[in-house]
């Protein structure tokens, strides 16, 4: 039994396959087993990662051309899995060399955290630095995070194995089961990784490191780019689902988080209205009474507030103050942004109907 397993799904991916497949091989940490889980990928991905089993045993592939979604491929994964820590790698990703080095070292400072990830670099097709993806630390800011968009990279995550059995948790299932059977989601695709994340935040028990794991490539072919409106849907359906299984397991009143949701980078236009004051301050109540008043909670909240005027003017006033006292995060500048140029071609916002 390795103390890491390693689930690479791939379909069709051999343009950055050999790169991803480098990284993991090249870690500093060796305690490692890497499951290349194939898709049906026709372009010779498969055949690939077997000659790169042929060099080391410790890469095994697998073929699942049947799964259903990524949900479904990397569910089976976890079917194959037996070790301490399950880690993510996509692809067409590059892992830093002490990503699982430093992996371990934090769960071995937080033994009752069951997923840690990081900070990410970005990258274009040819592997150019294009920017960073800068995420919250702490666990108090990553349950609060949860509600308003997925604060876990997912392919630099990392999971505790045996609390993921215990909780059953899996890829696209409601696996808190706290909500009533007609209320719970399936998410086979698109924002199956925030599900999974957003459940287990809920409980606490997730956080990340200031460090950067990996290096994220942005290109055209990502599922984010190709499918942006629907993959929005999906998160805004996910980020209501948490919020009531939330409210149902401290048995506190609903709220609606998806005025103040930044998924995607932008903000959603719910009925037309323009101020949420008092919705936000619904939310701040009932998040300091039940996470506990924090700097964390506060550096979430003071931006989550920015959100609860439309006026063009105010938004933009409260946001710099915001900026000159905190270091920016990805997509709260583009969240802003996205409201502010809204009336500019192309540039439409999503509207969603209120709860």
């Amino acid at each position: 039994m390795a103390t890491i397993d390693v689930l690479l799904p791939v379909k069709n991916g051999i343009d950055y396959l050999a790169e991803s497949l480098n990284s993991i091989c090249n870690q500093t940490y060796k305690d490692w087993r890497l499951l290349v889980l194939d898709h049906g990928s026709t372009d010779g991905s498969k055949e690939m990662a077997e000659r790169y089993h042929q060099q080391d045993p410790r890469v095994e592939v697998y073929s699942f051309p049947d799964a259903e979604g990524l949900a479904g491929l990397l569910n089976k994964g976890l079917e194959l899995c037996n070790c301490q820590f399950v880690m993510r790698h996509d692809a067409d990703d590059i892992a830093m060399p002490d990503r699982m080095k430093i992996s371990v070292a934090a769960f071995e400072k937080n033994p009752d955290v069951a997923v840690i990830s990081g900070q990410a670099i970005m990258i274009d097709a040819k592997g150019n630095e294009t920017g960073v993806l800068a995420m919250p630390i702490g666990r108090q800011r990553l349950t609060a995070a949860s509600f308003f968009r997925n604060p876990i990279v997912h392919p630099a995550a990392i999971m505790r194995f045996d609390t993921i059995k215990v909780l059953g948790a899996k890829y696209g299932i409601d696996f808190l089961k706290i909500l009533p059977k007609e209320q719970q989601l399936s998410v086979n695709a698109l924002a199956e990784d925030y599900f999974l994340f957003g459940q287990l935040a809920v409980l606490g028990k997730c956080m990340n490191v200031e460090d950067i794991l990996i290096k994220y490539r942005w290109h055209g072919g990502n599922i984010s780019i190709l499918k942006f409106k629907d993959q929005m849907d999906v998160s805004v359906l996910i980020s209501r689902n948490l919020a009531a299984s939330y409210c149902r397991l401290h048995q506190l009143e609903l709220f609606d988080p998806v005025p103040f949701c930044n998924h995607g980078g932008i903000i959603f236009d719910v009925d037309g209205k323009l101020d949420f004051s008092a919705e936000f301050k619904q939310i701040e109540d009932l998040l300091t009474s039940t996470i506990g008043d924090s700097e964390e909670l506060r550096r979430e909240l003071d931006f989550r507030k920015i959100l609860s005027t439309r006026r063009d003017l105010k938004l933009a006033w409260t946001f710099l103050r915001f900026k000159s006292r905190f270091i920016l995060e990805t997509g709260e500048w583009y969240a802003v942004k996205s409201w502010l140029i809204r009336k500019f071609p192309s540039k439409a916002i999503i509207s969603v109907p209120s709860v």
